[in-house]
């Protein structure tokens, strides 16, 4: 018997969307579904459909054969597994991930609203920008199981503190095992101590001083991507937000840090209020399967407290834009 393939959808077709759905073909992990809206300038161009074709045509050169749609029409997303959801307004250069808060709320709660509708099933994971604050809204537009409710921040923010360690040391960078905690970018939490070079701990390898020059550059590593290129980067949020999919396609039970639904864990919050925040994620088939928590020392605490502190501050926006999300 035929084995069903997956339904992946991805909301918003541009450089991170696009980047996506490539990804997901070649590594064969489903069927790709891209949708955006059409643009009011041009009415007579469909950029997801000419995306789609475009891919399509790849299949016979990267040998896959995964069915790749492009459409403005959200009913196309009906009994999606997985929904990526990279929909909302790129940072500028000088722009803080904070700006964009009220302009994506916005962008964020209409895409929701239609996950809702016709994805009622479906695992989200929620690229937009500001990370922290976008998932909050995914979580309460759609009154999914926060479980199903997953942001891409972790994956990315490792991503770059392990290729920025790997070329202070001259390894390769698939030998670099390492953690962060905390918000996205700039409110990242490092953690030194459980990072390590094929067992060997950084520590003994690496100066403190430069370890910290890494994390720096990891904390604004989005930020110096949009000052060489004017735009938000998309290869390492695509590669992040893909290995979080086919963790969760193919009940991989990866480890992978992820914005997840805390209450008591690192003390983010209480029974019944609680926060997504960058912790290891074991995720599979049904999404967050298990938060691993451990003992942080005083010196992690303090960082983690103030980050938790920070995306509060951001769903309090969001409150404020939208009281009913409160």
């Amino acid at each position: 018997m035929a084995t069903r393939r997956a339904k992946i959808s991805i909301i918003g077709a541009g450089n991170i969307g696009g980047e996506c759905a490539r990804s997901i073909a070649m590594k064969e992990l489903g069927d790709v579904v891209l949708v955006d809206i059409a643009n009011k300038d041009k009415p007579e161009l469909h950029m997801p459909r000419g995306k789609a074709l475009d891919l399509a045509c790849c299949g016979p050169v990267e040998g896959f054969d995964a069915r790749i749609t492009g459409t403005f029409d959200y009913a196309d997303i009906a009994g999606s597994d997985v929904v990526v959801v990279t929909a909302g307004v790129p940072r500028k250069p000088g722009q803080s991930r904070d700006d964009l808060v009220q302009i994506n709320s916005g962008i964020v709660k209409s895409v929701a609203e239609n996950i809702k509708k016709h994805a009622p099933d479906a695992i989200v994971i929620v690229v937009s920008n500001p990370l922290d604050a976008m998932v909050y809204v995914m979580w309460k537009v759609t009154g999914f199981p926060a479980h199903r409710v997953i942001g891409q921040a972790g994956a990315l923010d490792v991503a770059r503190y392990k290729t920025f360690l790997a070329w202070e040391l001259g390894v390769s960078a698939e030998d670099i095992q390492g953690l962060l905690l905390g918000g996205h970018g700039d409110d990242m939490v490092p953690l030194p101590r459980m990072t390590s070079v094929n067992g060997i701990p950084v520590q003994d390898l690496l100066s403190a001083e430069k370890i910290q020059g890494c994390v720096d550059r990891a904390k604004a590593g989005g930020g110096e991507v949009v000052k060489l290129m004017g735009t938000s980067a998309w290869y390492a949020p695509s590669a992040g937000t893909v290995e979080m999919v086919e963790s969760i396609v193919r009940d991989k039970k990866r480890v992978i840090p992820s914005a997840a639904y805390c209450e008591s864990e690192f003390g983010v919050g209480a029974k019944g209020e609680g926060y997504f925040v960058g912790v290891p994620a074991v995720l599979g088939a049904k999404g967050v399967e298990k938060v691993l928590t451990f003992t942080m020392n005083a010196e992690e605490k303090k960082f983690m407290d103030e980050s938790i502190s920070h995306v509060k501050d951001l769903v309090g926006v969001v409150g404020k834009l939208f009281p009913d999300l409160a």
